[in-house]
């Protein structure tokens, strides 16, 4: 079982290699792209990132399915344990979108980068699986790192911390009377359970070891 510390909320993996390098690169570049386009606007810079960070754990299960499906062996838990990020990953989206509705230039924007992720994440996947595997776990880094900003600044004031919506209170089990910013608590400890998964995974492909021991459950 991996080694999965919910408590470590800025770990951080020192790239290792040029593929880490190249990883980490793009990880940067599409946060800064974001960070321009929404400088002040968090919950929607969210909405336009979830889109494309629920993107790696679905192209990793489609391939590690069809992986094993060629080859006939067992897959350990590794495509349960993608969907189930992916699908986390899209419970991270429909709550913020239950808060702010994305305008129209946004719904395009997110049709233009997942459009290009998505190809762009599948081809690096079959070329390379430790670098994908990489990305998506400086992205959920990332993710953590601004979640938890984010969080401060709710607790600060800075910010409007409304009640949780109905579905981050019975997928979190959050008291009725949660708000957002605990909500948004339980997704910072999500990305680092993505971020653990995602960069051992990579570390054991580096390694030589094809399927590594199976992940954790992430609930």
């Amino acid at each position: 079982m991996l080694d999965v510390d919910k408590t470590d909320l800025h770990r951080h993996h020192l790239p290792q290699s040029v593929s880490d390098r190249f990883a980490l690169g793009v990880v940067r570049a599409l946060y800064g792209v974001a960070g321009r386009l929404f400088p002040r606007r968090y919950r929607h810079r969210t909405i336009v990132l979830e889109t494309v960070a629920a993107v790696p754990g679905m192209v990793a299960a489609t391939l590690l399915h069809l992986k094993c499906l060629r080859r006939m062996i067992d897959d350990r838990g590794w495509v349960r344990a993608m969907m189930d990020e992916a699908e986390n990953q899209r419970t991270h989206l429909m709550v913020f979108v239950a808060i702010d509705r994305p305008n129209l230039a946004e719904r395009l924007l997110v049709l233009l980068a997942q459009g290009l992720f998505y190809n762009t994440h599948f081809l690096v996947y079959l070329l390379s699986p430790r670098t994908a595997h990489r990305i998506a776990g400086y992205l959920a880094e990332e993710a953590a790192r601004g979640y938890g900003q984010y969080l401060a600044e709710l607790r600060a004031g800075e910010h409007e911390d409304p009640p949780a919506p109905a579905l981050a209170i019975a997928y979190w089990n959050l008291p009725p009377e949660a708000r957002l910013s605990e909500a948004v608590q339980a997704m910072q400890e999500d990305e680092t359970i993505h971020r653990d998964i995602n960069h051992a995974f990579a570390t054991a492909l580096a390694k030589g070891r094809d399927l590594p021991a199976p992940p954790q459950p992430l609930l």
